[in-house]
């Protein structure tokens, strides 16, 4: 079988899911949100970056908060069956990174977050950003 040929069904060629519908997307979202992190980013990465389908960044109110986040996350994807997710920046918790293989998740302290500006990276505009947490 052709590695590049797309997945056939017997409806035809199996289109690729919406960015944000997977299971894990969607579990990561709702913890986000659940635990109160702020400024949701989901940014799709197919066809621009062949590491991963999926970017999620979010911000925490402080280093503890992000600490959380990040501590939560690691739980969820434990949870999954993704006990080797790697994890960078959790000593300082200013950016925390979670590489899941399929999804990346940033996490950051507002300030930090604002200074890297990762968003801009990947050319996300307004419109994709979720709802600002309170």
């Amino acid at each position: 079988m052709d590695p590049i040929a797309p997945i056939r069904t017997e409806d035809g060629p199996q289109a690729p899911l919406p960015v944000g519908s997977t299971d894990l997307e969607q579990a990561i979202l709702s913890k986000l949100d659940d635990d109160k992190a702020q400024d949701i980013v989901l940014i799709d990465l197919r066809g621009k970056s062949p590491m991963s389908d999926a970017m999620i960044v979010a911000s925490g109110r402080s280093h503890r908060h992000v600490g959380a986040l990040a501590d939560h996350l690691q739980r969820l994807f434990k949870d999954h069956g993704l006990g080797k997710v790697k994890v960078e920046g959790l000593p300082h918790c200013d950016w925390v990174l979670l590489d899941a293989g399929d999804v990346i998740v940033h996490l950051f302290r507002p300030e930090v977050r604002a200074f890297y500006n990762i968003e801009k990276i990947w050319s996300v505009d307004s419109g994709h950003r979720g709802a600002a947490r309170a």
